[in-house]
């Protein structure tokens, strides 16, 4: 990711920058002091989906999109429904698809306001049917409420978890993905265990990538792949390791970063 001064004219927006991703395949409009930014986690999130996606996606809380629209630069048939709670994100994910450098993806992709977290008509009626997507990826707050409490309301919402996140964003997911559909989450270690859990019965052929900081540093992310309604067994992938000892990105991160690469190699 790069960032560039440019400021788009929109009066409405607080103050914010515009950041290339996918060496300017595409461009992000999001808050440069308050919510969150989008970086390397949403990079590696959108890597985690076939190159030969071609189908229907929605990126659970998109924030401004740079995750649902990194799989639509690098699946050319793609299309993302960028799903966000916040008027204030939604308003960021708006200002994205509209962004003149933007123009080759903003037909392929949709903003939508509304609360993954609903259930059954509820979740319906905000536009989230059953069984209507092909693939559902998500970077879910997932830092505990201790953790590094921010006096930023918007950012605290887009980090920190509730109680029983896992389970609701989970299960909607599996509600609108049809079957054979994909998933795809990224999150903390720790956060693994529930994370199995809440897809016990509904997603299976589960995939785990650790991510590593370096090669002698424990993982700081995991990011999970699986198939809705697979009975096939878990499997633990080879480690993505973003930095050589020079502390440059290693060339498979890079790769991933660019949209050079998918994280699965497929």
């Amino acid at each position: 990711m790069t960032s560039a001064p440019l400021e788009i004219a929109e009066p409405k927006l607080p103050p914010h920058t515009v950041d290339a991703f996918h060496r300017g395949d595409f461009f992000v409009v999001q808050p440069k002091k308050s919510g969150h930014r989008a970086g390397m986690d949403a990079m590696m999130l959108a890597a985690s989906v076939p190159s030969t996606f071609t189908g229907r996606l929605a990126d659970f809380g998109a924030g401004a999109g740079a995750a649902g629209l990194a799989v639509a630069s690098r699946c050319r048939s793609a299309h993302a429904l960028l799903v966000e709670l916040t008027p204030e994100m939604a308003a960021f994910a708006e200002a994205t698809l509209a962004h003149p450098d933007n123009t080759a993806l903003k037909g392929r992709a949709t903003v939508l306001m509304a609360d993954v977290a609903l259930s059954g008509k509820a979740r319906a009626e905000a536009g989230l049917a059953n069984g209507s997507l092909d693939w559902v990826i998500m970077n879910p707050p997932f830092n505990p409420q201790h953790h590094r409490p921010t006096p930023d309301a918007l950012k605290r919402q887009a980090h920190v978890m509730d109680d029983g996140l896992f389970e609701s964003w989970i299960r909607s997911a599996a509600a609108v993905v049809k079957p054979r559909g994909g998933f795809a989450i990224i999150a903390r270690p720790e956060s693994l265990v529930p994370i199995l859990n809440a897809m016990e019965g509904r997603f299976g052929n589960a995939e785990v990538v650790p991510v590593h900081p370096r090669a002698d540093a424990s993982a700081i992310r995991v990011i999970v792949r699986a198939a809705r309604a697979s009975r096939a067994p878990m499997q633990i992938c080879p480690p993505l390791v973003l930095h050589e000892e020079n502390d440059r990105f290693s060339q498979r991160a890079d790769d991933i970063n660019s949209g050079r690469s998918s994280l699965f190699g497929d």
